[in-house]
């Protein structure tokens, strides 16, 4: 099958939620003929309006024209059921992040869909090989991880399992190109390459909330420095109980000192702008964040009841242990062969997490910090919050060999 070159006209999409609804507008978009199922007629029929609502909203802000909508609502249809999708070129599954309902479906859809068919899920972090081993035909599974809102968000994150074919990588390369979208390839560990990262930029900034910053604060000095947002504001908008409910459903992660302040929200049902309140308050139907005090003294009585004694945290340590996060996790990711090259790295960080595009990504920064200076500070952080901080064993040597990022090819 690895010589097959697949050709995607037409595709189907399970799920009618927000990220389905997002990848039939990009398929929709791109000239694709799109099946759409849930097992919530309902559901779906709430989808196709709001569908139908953004075409219309489009052609009065002039970005298409009403023969046009007409165009992308007529390449969307509803699927009764999955024998209806036998014939479809690419499947992708967006359905909320359990691994057990995936590997259901994909069982499901194995038996269904065409020999010659791709089977993608849009996971954010599930492991693709897992996915992959239900069905019979694991070199036909990869992951089109999808941004929200997806018709919008440029990045597509295009996942490799251990047995995923080169022509189905290529295939999803290609549709990435049709659909508009940035495509990096990423090796399949959980997260990927951005939410990965992500994960330990969030643990710092949680953890400063502990040592002595507000929320407000944490997110100034990195909208200072050029991100599109800081992460608590990230995590109003997102909804800060998407992770809570994931920490409560698996059993795991609960009890981590960092996620108390997030617990202690979502307790209160602040769960960010969707409840109007969150890190921050909203006003009715605005989507500005407004500082609140009295998260402020939320944070304040949960690191004290946590034992910590708080002190001033400047915008620059807060920056450092931030930025350094990132770029730690990105050399362990890069010298495990999950990401191809820093520039991948540093395009997914500036397409899918509104990295300063002037600073040119967290690798490109840390090579002009120079890496024997990023291994020095990350050193002396281990020394002060924990040997989680040790420089990735890359970092050590491309500062060893006065090497850079930039130039790391990882042998094949």
């Amino acid at each position: 099958m690895s010589q097959t070159r697949f050709d995607i006209q037409t595709a189907a999409v399970i799920g009618a939620g927000t990220m389905g609804r997002g990848i039939v507008m990009s398929l929709a978009n791109a000239g694709v003929q799109v099946l759409w199922l849930d097992n919530n007629p309902e559901m779906l029929e709430q989808a196709l309006g709001a569908v139908a609502d953004t075409y219309a909203h489009n052609v009065r802000q002039g970005r298409i024209d009403e023969a046009e909508a007409q165009a992308r609502r007529g390449r969307i249809a509803k699927a009764a059921n999955y024998q209806a999708l036998a014939d479809v070129d690419l499947v992708i599954e967006a359905v909320y992040e359990n691994l057990e309902l995936k590997q259901k479906i994909f069982r499901e859809l194995d038996g269904i869909v065409k020999p010659t068919g791709i089977l993608a899920s849009n996971t954010s972090a599930l492991d693709i090989d897992a996915i992959a081993a239900v069905t019979g035909r694991p070199e036909q599974v990869v992951g089109l991880h999808f941004f929200s809102p997806a018709h919008i968000m440029k990045l597509l994150e295009i996942v490799r399992g251990a047995k995923t074919s080169n022509a189905v990588l290529e295939a999803s390369t290609a549709l990435g190109k049709r659909m508009g979208k940035v495509s990096v390839i990423a090796g399949n560990c959980p997260g990927f390459i951005g939410n990965r990262m992500l994960a330990t930029y969030v643990r710092e900034a949680r953890m400063m909330l502990l040592e002595g910053v507000y929320p407000h604060q944490v997110d100034a000095a990195l909208q200072g420095f050029g991100f599109a947002m800081g992460p608590f504001r990230m995590y109003d908008v997102v909804g800060i109980d998407l992770e809570w409910r994931a920490r409560q459903l698996s059993g795991k992660g609960q009890d981590e000192p960092e996620v108390q302040v997030d617990n202690r929200l979502c307790e209160l049902g602040r769960f960010g702008q969707k409840s109007r309140m969150g890190y921050y308050r909203y006003a009715e139907g605005s989507r500005q964040a407004e500082h609140d005090p009295e998260v402020d003294a939320l944070v304040q009585r949960e690191s004290e009841r946590l034992g910590y004694e708080r002190r001033e945290i400047g915008s620059e340590e807060i920056l450092e242990r931030c930025l350094l996060a990132l770029v730690n996790e990105g050399a362990k990711i890069l010298e495990e062969g999950m990401a191809e090259s820093s520039a991948d790295i540093d395009t997914v960080y500036l397409y899918g997490y509104g990295f300063p595009a002037e600073v040119g990504g967290p690798m490109t920064w840390a090579d002009r910090q120079g890496l024997p200076a990023v291994r020095d500070r990350l050193n002396a952080l281990a020394e002060q919050h924990g040997e989680h901080w040790q420089p990735a064993e890359l970092i050590d040597s491309l500062a060893t060999l006065g090497g850079s990022f930039v130039d790391y090819k990882k042998e094949a």
